[in-house]
């Protein structure tokens, strides 16, 4: 497939995060044999060979070579869009697409392939259309050209435009505009749900967090009674509790303020929605609202904060379970050491032992220190008080975490009087927030004001050391 090479010119909670720019190809697709609602079996196929057994269906190998590799491409745009949009997902339904081409494209269990068309894809699969600083894969759709017609690419006038010497690209843009683009050698990765596996609530932190700021806010403009949250950061404020509570209201859900699973994909829906996504002139998803996250991972030589944070979540979770070597809260850099606890970690919980944190890997820490919490043996109840509450406190929260924090945070201004102060009100107010920054900066820590597990550890290591004096 040497001319096919020539003819394309190939031409890029922790708060770990990590920019992407590009939708990822999935390993795999799962495969509705049916309509939507159609009681038909769900089959998993590698992502290459569901591309093939559509076009196998679809074109024919005396076509043009560029016919063919402009098919190619809007049927994997086609079928990335569903994926990366969670089209199906986010109305209920445990599948990524079907095999209906009333909805979607024709999907054949064991059809043949021709030789010409499997080898084509296996040039093809990992690049796909978008529109110009757009990011999610094109809503491409198609038509025979001659049975039916449509909006976007005609399957045989793209042949006719072919014998006019026309290249893929060229037949794209006339069918599509000249605003579409060619997307090469995107990464390839599993096909991760967008749901982090654990309920968002006012603490949580991350891009997941961000990513519900940006459907959120987008869903206000089409919906008023949603107020916009004006933080943009990864951090679920008040504000973003306000804002779900509204959405929740509004779309008759229980009204919690926290975004479990049917919440969250009840808020992919909504925003699938006032973005059109499904339509070929979508609004589409811009560089700078691209907060999805394909791939989030923490390894050997990542330093920063959120390594001492991690540190702490591990360093507690293994002085209870003897299965997973105790380490010292020391370093802030992710060494041999963190990779060791990180791999006898996932030893124990039964995940793949790769000594890099990644999301699964992450939400099950999140969930075994928890759960450490909720079963700790009774000789240790007495210092209960110490541990951090599991989620960041941040201004504008109240309860009995705060009066905790700010219990902490008295001893250290009544002993050591140099930090502005507190008063314990169970508020985390502005004098608050001001004393944990001043924390924060004694400690050597980022002054956000925001009580994460690293800064949660100084506070309460002060506190303890004054007592002691």
């Amino acid at each position: 497939m040497l001319e096919l090479f020539n003819m394309l010119k190939w031409p890029q909670v922790l708060v770990i995060q990590v920019a992407v720019k590009t939708a990822s190809i999935p390993n795999n697709i799962v495969v509705h044999l049916g309509a939507p609602d159609e009681d038909a079996p769900n089959v998993t196929v590698p992502f290459p060979e569901y591309i093939k057994n559509v076009a196998s269906g679809e074109i024919y190998p005396n076509w043009p070579l560029n016919a063919i590799v402009a098919n190619i491409l809007v049927q994997i745009s086609f079928a990335l869009n569903r994926i990366y949009n969670e089209w199906y997902p986010s109305k209920g339904y445990d599948f990524d697409i079907t095999s209906d081409p009333r909805y979607d494209q024709t999907y054949e269990e064991g059809r043949e392939f021709f030789e010409k068309i499997s080898q084509a894809v296996d040039e093809l699969f990992n690049n796909y259309v978008v529109r110009v600083d757009h990011v999610q894969p094109l809503f491409a759709s198609y038509c025979d050209g001659v049975k039916t017609t449509c909006d976007g690419l005609s399957q045989w006038g793209s042949v006719d435009l072919a014998k006019q010497g026309k290249t893929p690209l060229e037949i794209l843009r006339y069918y599509y505009g000249d605003d579409v683009k060619i997307i090469y050698n995107a990464p390839i990765e599993d096909n991760v749900m967008t749901y982090p596996g654990i309920v968002l609530k006012v603490g949580s932190a991350g891009n997941s967090v961000k990513d519900l700021k940006v459907q959120l806010n987008r869903i206000g403009q089409n919906y008023p009674a949603i107020p916009a949250i004006i933080d943009s950061s990864e951090y679920f404020t008040v504000d973003t509790e306000d804002a779900v509570k509204a959405f929740q209201k509004n779309f008759d859900l229980p009204v919690t303020g926290e975004v479990d699973k049917a919440t969250w994909y009840k808020i992919k829906y909504l925003y699938n929605a006032v973005q059109k996504v499904t339509n070929l002139y979508s609004e589409g998803i811009d560089f700078d609202n691209a907060e999805l996250v394909y791939k989030e991972t923490i390894g050997i030589g990542d330093s920063g904060e959120y390594i001492r944070s991690l540190n702490y979540l591990l360093s507690t979770v293994a002085y209870f379970d003897e299965k997973i070597p105790f380490f010292r809260l020391r370093s802030s850099t992710f060494n041999k050491q963190t990779e060791e606890t990180v791999k006898a970690f996932q030893r124990t919980y039964g995940l793949e032992e790769t000594g890099v944190v990644d999301r699964k890997t992450l939400t099950t820490l999140i969930e075994a220190y928890d759960n450490t919490l909720e079963n700790i043996p009774k000789e240790y109840l007495i210092n209960l008080n110490e541990f951090y509450p599991g989620v960041f406190l941040i201004k504008g929260m109240t309860g009995e975490n705060i009066a905790r924090l700010q219990g902490f945070i008295y001893l250290i201004c009544d002993s050591l009087h140099n930090i502005p102060g507190v008063r314990i009100n169970g508020e985390f107010d502005e004098l608050t927030e001001r004393s944990v920054k001043a924390i924060q900066r004694q400690v050597g820590l980022e002054d956000t004001g925001i009580v994460g597990p690293a800064t949660w550890y100084q506070i309460v290591e002060k506190a303890k050391k004054v007592v002691k004096e």
